[in-house]
């Protein structure tokens, strides 16, 4: 898996392309941490939980379904003025499922041992993209070593520099061709 930072550095950026105004902190907040939610299913690995379970880690948290959900749980707790605005509604669920799903695609992108369960519950085959050069990250204190900083290149080169080099097109072609007029 790709480091938090990855995960959250993905949200964020998202959250900027979007180009909306006058966006919330609650919004931010939300787009830093739902990134990094499907991880929370690390906690099957203190219960001895078989790799292959639907609860263990790249299991159902990973899952697009998961994604939809957070992504409608997200709006009905901290957007519920906007469930009344289809448009905006169904925007912000669309935005916050996909930053969490983002989880289960950058994953699915790296060296790891295991796969995503990407179609969970109703499918728990795991699975990788044909091309994974992502580093795996290590899980707890083992990333601050030296494994961690050959995570980082790794994600830097893959994830970091493409991610932030379309940011930067984006709001450079957007400047470019959408001028307000004064």
């Amino acid at each position: 898996m790709p480091s938090i930072f990855t995960h959250s550095l993905f949200g964020l950026i998202a959250g900027k392309i979007i180009r909306q105004k006058h966006l919330p902190k609650k919004f931010w907040v939300l787009s830093f941490l739902l990134p990094s939610l499907p991880d929370a299913d690390v906690v099957s690995f203190a219960f001895d939980i078989s790799h292959n379970h639907i609860w263990a880690h790249r299991g159902f948290t990973h899952s697009i379904v998961f994604a939809l959900l957070i992504g409608i749980l997200t709006v009905v707790l901290f957007f519920r003025e906007n469930i009344l605005n289809f448009k905006r509604g169904l925007f912000l669920t669309s935005y916050f499922s996909l930053i969490t799903a983002s989880h289960g695609i950058l994953d699915g992108l790296t060296s790891g041992s295991r796969g995503v369960a990407f179609f969970a519950p109703f499918n728990n085959t795991r699975y990788f993209f044909p091309f994974t050069p992502i580093e795996d990250s290590p899980i707890g204190l083992a990333f601050f070593g030296a494994r961690g900083v050959t995570v980082i290149k790794s994600e830097f080169l893959w994830v970091w520099l493409p991610v932030i080099s379309i940011f930067f097109i984006i709001v450079f072609c957007a400047n470019k061709f959408f001028k307000k007029e004064n």
